[in-house]
């Protein structure tokens, strides 16, 4: 019984951790973004979407992660010969890089806080993918274990990340066309 509630647990725990991975980039997409605004705006802004990223880190990403990896902990601790399998090591090393993932988050936070971060929007665009593909991998991973069809994975997983490329470059340039469009606009009007 112990087993289950570990495991249903652990569910919830990646959930709520990659929820708030997810979105926390996002928001700091916006917060540079910002920039970009006039005043009053963009300290405005900054200020909202600072809280927003300290709240989301402390109070939901940091605590999905903490009950994923002391569930996964409980789990191991139910079934330790698992530990003998090579699929589980390879599992356990993409979370150790979603675990580094989610303290540079962390340090890119301290950083749009301070104004030093030298990433921009599209670059931030591109990080947020990454949780993706090791959620892809590390759930392929947990569901096939040693029976995972890496030849198929493989191909699959290097054409999702040509597509979230191909997306993040087709956004920026559909970006780019509307901000062109409307200074054209803007100029237009005021001209008349």
């Amino acid at each position: 019984m112990a087993y289950s509630w570990f495991k249903a647990f652990h569910i919830v725990g990646i959930v709520v951790w990659f929820a708030g991975l997810f979105y926390l980039v996002r928001l700091f997409i916006y917060h540079v973004e910002a920039n970009q605004e006039p005043e009053p705006a963009r300290t405005i802004l900054k200020n909202q979407y600072q809280i927003m990223e300290k709240r989301l880190y402390n109070i939901i990403t940091t605590p999905g992660m903490l009950v994923t990896v002391a569930m996964a902990i409980g789990l191991l601790s139910r079934e330790p010969d698992v530990l003998k399998e090579g699929w589980l090591h390879v599992k356990l090393g993409f979370v150790v890089l979603l675990l580094g993932y989610h303290h540079y988050c962390k340090r890119l936070m301290k950083q749009l806080a301070q104004d030093t971060c030298k990433w921009n929007s599209q670059q931030l665009r591109a990080l947020n993918e990454a949780p993706t593909v090791m959620l892809v991998v590390i759930v392929l991973l947990a569901v096939f274990k040693n029976n995972l069809p890496t030849d198929i994975t493989a191909w699959g997983i290097v054409g999702m990340i040509i597509g979230m490329a191909a997306t993040i470059q087709l956004y920026a340039r559909k970006r780019r066309k509307d901000k062109e469009k409307l200074t054209t606009e803007m100029v237009q009007q005021q001209s008349s």
